[in-house]
């Protein structure tokens, strides 16, 4: 009798413990493509009944702050994180982050080498790539070719200058070139470093001294101010990424350096009142080419703090795999996958004809090379950042320096001895330099 009342109590406990799922937490950013992955998440459910997602959706400042704040006291909030390049290495190095084990189908040598490189610390992958972008020269081909004038890629920054003094129109709502503005290491900044890489510039030498009163670094931010101030629109240094996407669906740009992401809305006739009208090229140089396009991604990965790993592992293989690619494009089409993660994608027919401008995307995404993105040698990793925890402080900093100089409230001179000033005192804080 005793035996028989232990086996259904037994029996009660396997089904029970069967039946109950491993919450798995995943903190993400707000974007388009990760509220996709949360509507097919259902997918992974369905096929491991034993994992149930659990999704905080945070906008991406939010996001930074709350993931740094919990791996680094160890609180373990999260089990699957959503970082960048910029975080990846940093994370890696301090032993954060549980190195990425992809399974036997996942295929990581389809990984395009310069994101696989940028997650990677001593040749292991810490964060998986969920999308990727570097960035390039999209223009209006039709104002291009009126002007008697051709883009073609890696075109000097003095010959875009004069491309976009020929097609200049403010009279007629067209302005010859839009940049980023808006303060920020991501914004103004992300655009400002790969100028200074093309004139051979560096954010640091190999002693970690702040290079920012260098000569290529007041040829670049000339540039930049010159054409801006010449050729840009009205109110160039408030505007981002959303704010010249919406001014070159109008019509109102002749030439655009962004996010290669981009090319996906301008080119959409939905979107695009110019869609017919877009050509790409690879992004403009002064004395190299080197680091003068940027490179970034959103990517996956598991905190040591976490005690969910075999479960984190699986979904981050299911959700950065050609299986999801393949997903997305079966319910939503090709035009509509993530990308910049992976070789097969770009070698995929059904994704060209969708997208017109994915050669020249997976052009700049294999140009890019964020361990050597400099032309003097460079004591870190990252193309349009440094990958050191004090950047951020530095490069919200010199934005705001740069900014002001683009206003005219201060000299190019001005503005980039105030941010060597700032940039020499956060690195001496950080024991990274002496003197």
């Amino acid at each position: 009798m005793k035996n028989h009342y232990a086996a259904l109590v037994c029996a009660g406990l396997c089904i029970a413990g069967s039946a109950q799922a491993t919450d798995l937490v995943i903190a993400t950013v707000n974007n388009g493509h990760m509220i996709e992955m949360q509507k097919l998440g259902k997918n992974i459910e369905q096929a491991n009944p034993d994992i149930t997602l659990k999704w905080v959706t945070l906008e991406e400042g939010v996001l930074r702050q709350r993931l740094t704040t919990d791996i680094a006291t160890k609180s373990g909030q999260f089990d699957v994180m959503t970082i960048g390049l910029y975080e990846a290495p940093i994370w890696g190095k301090r032993d954060w982050l549980v190195p990425i084990k992809p399974d036997a189908s996942y295929d990581v040598d389809d990984l395009l080498p310069s994101i696989r490189s940028g997650l990677s610390v001593d040749g292991k992958l810490v964060a998986a790539p969920f999308y990727g972008e570097s960035s390039m020269i999209m223009y209006r081909a039709d104002l291009v070719k009126k002007a008697g004038m051709t883009i073609e890629d890696r075109p000097t920054w003095e010959h875009l200058r004069d491309v976009a003094a020929k097609i200049h129109d403010p009279a007629h709502g067209v302005y010859g070139i839009c940049l980023r503005g808006k303060p920020g290491w991501g914004d103004n900044m992300a655009l400002i470093t790969t100028m200074a890489n093309s004139y051979g510039g560096q954010w640091f030498d190999m002693g970690w001294k702040p290079q920012l009163t260098s000569r290529p670094w007041q040829d670049a931010v000339t540039m930049y101010v010159d054409l801006l101030t010449r050729y840009g629109p009205p109110g160039s240094s408030s505007n981002s990424f959303n704010e010249i996407l919406a001014l070159f669906n109008q019509g109102k740009c002749g030439i655009w350096i962004d996010a290669t992401i981009a090319a996906s809305f301008i080119t959409d006739p939905k979107q695009s009142k110019v869609a017919d009208q877009v050509a790409f090229a690879q992004s403009p140089v002064a004395v190299t080419d080197r680091g003068a396009n940027w490179l970034w991604s959103w990517a996956l990965a598991i905190p040591k703090s976490t005690t969910k790993v075999d479960a984190a592992q699986k979904f981050i293989n299911w959700a950065t795999s050609k299986e999801y690619i393949a997903l997305v494009a079966k319910e939503n089409g090709w035009a509509n996958i993530p990308t910049g993660t992976r070789k097969s994608t770009y070698a995929n027919p059904e994704f060209k004809k969708a997208a017109r401008f994915a050669d020249a995307e997976a052009k700049a995404l294999n140009s890019t090379d964020p361990a050597n993105s400099t032309l003097p040698k460079s004591p870190y990793v990252g193309v349009q950042f440094a990958s050191i925890p004090e950047f951020q402080a530095i490069g919200v900093a010199v934005g705001q320096q740069l900014n002001s100089a683009l206003t005219g409230k201060q000299t190019v001179a001005k503005a980039l001895a105030t941010s060597q000033q700032v940039a020499e005192r956060e690195m001496r804080k950080g024991n990274y330099i002496k003197n």
